[in-house]
């Protein structure tokens, strides 16, 4: 029998993790194409922060309620009409493609129930820990496309800013699963352990105020950032002829400086948005990442799991910094 009923966070104005609040809902009925996902992990991102304090406004002309959230990972619980390669009870993850965010096409994904095109969503396949692959989930697609605008890996020097966050946790795993050598720079000296058993090489914690000078000129063949901000300039002299700085993410601010002279040097500054993520390239990445975990080549992330209705605690729990691994809301 169809839920017509469950519960859902949702905002009414944007503001403090307070204005997240547990609310009941009803269930629109599915479309041709749809299909309806039961939750068992909704991941935290910084994406849902930045909507809920409003700069990141929802660009719907009515933007409240809002119900937050940009993936999740569940069981197929109804399947709407023309919908024959999925059925009742496989388990799938999705993400973006207007699911919560700033577009907000759909309801997001902190739910009980969530609603997507069946072209967006992406098999997992059986073995694999839904909490695994929900704690790799987006910040593992991002990390694995933004990887592949730096190229191949193998046998290579990368730089992985943020390493012990959830990109840079998943950056520096999959680099390490594809050979390179992983240099993690972390905020805190307690993540230094948890990032280096994550295959990172070598680790240095970032100073807080002044310079970095431990990261050493024309060093490295590539950096996977997700911090921008004051690392970004050291990180591009970093580069040797040929390297190539993709960023994927800016947790410490886009006003980034960097000596424009460096341009002139056989570099290249690149970048990967979720935004342009689609249905193709989430099979695509999933399959490695499953791979992956299920032969042991990455491991596992940390998480922090929190219940659905706590969401206004996840949001500040990740507010205030120093999480290591993931925030997952769970029913």
């Amino acid at each position: 029998m169809t839920t017509r009923n469950a519960h859902a966070i949702q905002m009414r104005n944007y503001g403090p993790p307070e204005v997240l609040t547990y609310a009941q809902i009803s269930l629109p009925p599915l479309e041709p194409g749809e299909v309806r996902i039961r939750t068992i992990a909704a991941a935290v991102n910084h994406t849902d922060l930045e909507i809920r304090v409003g700069n990141w406004p929802v660009t719907k002309a009515v933007p409240f309620p809002y119900v937050p959230g940009v993936e999740v990972i569940g069981d197929i619980e109804e399947v709407g009409e023309s919908v024959n390669d999925i059925r009742r009870g496989d388990r799938v993850i999705t993400m973006m493609q207007g699911l919560g965010g700033v577009r907000a096409e759909r309801s997001g994904s902190y739910a009980e129930y969530v609603t997507v095109a069946v072209a967006a969503v992406a098999p997992v396949p059986s073995g694999i820990d839904p909490y695994d692959m929900a704690a790799i989930g987006l910040v593992g697609v991002t990390a694995y496309e933004g990887l592949r605008r730096i190229g191949p890996l193998a046998g290579r020097r990368v730089v992985v800013t943020g390493a012990a966050g959830g990109i840079g946790s998943a950056a520096t795993a999959i680099a390490r699963a594809e050979n390179a050598s992983v240099l993690g720079l972390v905020a805190s000296p307690e993540q230094v352990d948890y990032v280096r058993a994550l295959g990172a090489d070598d680790v240095i914690v970032t100073p807080k105020d002044g310079p970095l000078t431990s990261l050493q000129p024309e060093s490295v063949d590539g950096v996977l950032d997700a911090v921008g901000g004051n690392l970004f300039g050291p990180c591009v002299e970093a580069l040797r002829s040929t390297g190539v700085l993709s960023l994927v993410g800016a947790v410490a601010g886009g006003d980034v400086r960097f000596d424009a002279w460096q341009l002139t040097r056989p570099v290249t500054l690149t970048g990967y948005s979720s935004e342009s993520l689609d249905g193709l390239a989430l099979r695509n990445a999933v399959t490695a990442l499953a791979g992956w975990l299920a032969s042991g080549a990455i491991k596992p992330a940390a998480r922090t799991i929190v219940p659905l209705a706590k969401a206004a605690h996840a949001h500040a729990l990740l507010e205030r910094g120093g999480i290591t691994g993931r925030v997952l809301l769970v029913p």
